[in-house]
């Protein structure tokens, strides 16, 4: 077999271990240039990884999965999300015994579930054929009373091999926990690794962590060391295997939420969606790179771009976690953080822990720094009330189309079109499907202009406390770019 064929096998196989299959055809002959442009084709497998929601008797956790109608999608397929056994017998998942807890429908409908209590462990998901291209799930978890009590929400991830999550604490009145899960046959072996406001946190029981074959397993930060830290930056990087990852962060004072992983390192990143009612926002960045980071800090509002007083720059510091309180730095508007380089580009993570409420009646949740929307970002499990959605142009303005879905139960697509002038965020009160019955999915499709970057906010309000849940949305890695040529390679022999 060819070179030029043995390197497009190769790359094809690199990218399915993230975001699915597709097919691909190589050139024609050693040497050629054949090929055609790189097509967009919907992906034919994809994973997704929920972790186990809460540690308390009183949670209340709902699913809610989604597929977008995607053309050129294949005809047929499944999907299924089901528990993580944890049992580390080998075997496949449609193996195992274990009952799904919610069974996805065609495209363009969601479907739900529910499990209470303390034992929920984490889920494991595949979807193959036409439920594959942007599958979305959606966890979110209500828990009334204790610590971490709130509105607990978070996207299930695909497995990957390295993760950024800056923000996590190990200072008295939090619990935080990193949550793997592993969906593969054989065991994951990954590194935990802690970086506070002075570096590395010194501790060996972070690394070589084994998780079992489809399983998942959950670790509190404060066994990993004995700082207390208000301030750290969470590295999970996997030796072997692949997982999926999140930190969930419970405060006595002030409820839970989950951490997402930030976007990929990079010189400038973009958080979007702070409520407009934040009573204090705090920033977290890190560097993972040998050079120190120093950066504009401005805020997309909707009449465009605006340096907080006080806080124009910040300096990171190779190696070390640096946090700053902004206070109230949307001032009674809804808009994003944006982070630039004040000369040259070091990349960095971020997140930050917004707070809103006022002295007992107080709730949390984060933003991590995020991707851009890309082709098509959806955000599952919202109702006829308590959503918002964040729409932010950065760089110049953007055109995008946003459509909610049939509903679980009933309900007929709608589709709306916003224009989002450049420098600026808009808070947009989501489309609600005709007669809708149950949840829906928001799906977020950019048109033209500049990168879009999205959240979605689901609120409710329990004896005063504003309980809330901020999830971005990047790209839905429904479709994977794929060289074409003549030759298919089912034909090629060695």
């Amino acid at each position: 077999m060819n070179r030029t064929t043995l390197s497009l096998i190769a790359g094809a196989t690199a990218l399915a271990a993230v975001t699915g299959f597709a097919a691909v055809s190589p050139p024609d002959a050693p040497g050629g240039d054949t090929a055609r442009p790189a097509a967009r084709l919907p992906v034919e497998r994809t994973s997704l990884l929920c972790p186990a929601p809460s540690s308390s008797d009183l949670a209340e956790t709902s699913y809610t999965s989604f597929t977008p109608v995607t053309k050129g999608a294949e005809s047929g397929g499944e999907a299924r999300l089901e528990p993580a056994d944890g049992g580390g017998d080998g075997k496949a998942g449609d193996e195992r015994a274990g009952t799904p807890v919610l069974t996805p429908r065609e495209p363009g409908t969601p479907a739900t579930g529910e499990t209470s209590g303390a034992d929920t462990p984490a889920l494991i998901g595949t979807a193959q054929g036409r439920l594959a291209p942007g599958w979305t799930v959606q966890q979110t978890t209500e828990v009334t009373a204790g610590t971490g009590r709130g509105l607990q929400g978070v996207g299930c991830t695909a497995p990957d091999t390295e993760f950024w999550f800056p923000g996590a604490a190990t200072a008295a009145g939090r619990t935080d926990y990193v949550h793997l899960t592993n969906p593969d046959d054989s065991a994951a072996v990954v590194d935990i690794e802690l970086y506070g406001e002075d570096g590395a946190l010194e501790s060996t029981v972070g690394e070589g962590i084994t998780v079992q074959p489809h399983a998942g397993e959950a670790i509190l930060l404060s066994t990993l060391t004995d700082e207390e830290r208000t301030d750290l930056t969470v590295h999970v990087s996997v030796r072997s295997g692949r997982i999926g990852a999140a930190v969930q962060a419970l405060d006595d004072k002030t409820g839970g939420d989950w951490l997402a992983a930030s976007a990929d390192p990079a010189g400038s990143l973009v958080l979007p969606g702070v409520p407009k009612d934040a009573a204090a926002v705090r920033l977290v960045v890190f560097t993972p790179g040998d050079a120190d980071a120093d950066l504009k800090v401005r805020l997309a509002s909707p009449s465009g771009l605006i340096t907080p007083v006080g806080h124009e720059t910040v300096r990171v510091k190779a190696g070390m976690t640096t946090a700053v309180d902004l206070g109230d730095v949307t001032r009674g508007e809804a808009g994003s953080l944006v982070l630039t380089p004040t000369d040259r580009s070091v990349p960095v993570v971020a997140a930050v822990r917004v707070v809103r409420g006022e002295g007992a009646e107080q709730e949390s949740a984060f933003i991590p720094a995020t991707a851009p929307a890309g082709t098509r970002a959806t955000a599952a499990a919202n109702s006829g009330k308590g959503s918002t959605l964040s729409l932010a142009a950065p760089e110049r303005a953007a055109k995008v189309r946003v459509t909610a879905s049939a509903g679980s139960e009933g309900g007929t697509p709608v589709s709306k079109t916003y224009t989002i002038r450049a420098g600026t965020t808009q808070d947009v009160a989501p489309p609600v499907p005709s007669g809708l019955k149950g949840t829906y999915a928001l799906t977020v499709e950019p048109l033209s202009g500049g990168p879009v970057y999205a959240s979605r906010t689901l609120t409710a309000t329990w004896d005063g406390v504003p309980a809330f849940t901020v999830q971005t949305l990047p790209d839905d890695r429904g479709t994977v770019s794929v060289p074409v040529a003549d030759e298919d390679l089912s034909v090629l022999q060695e």
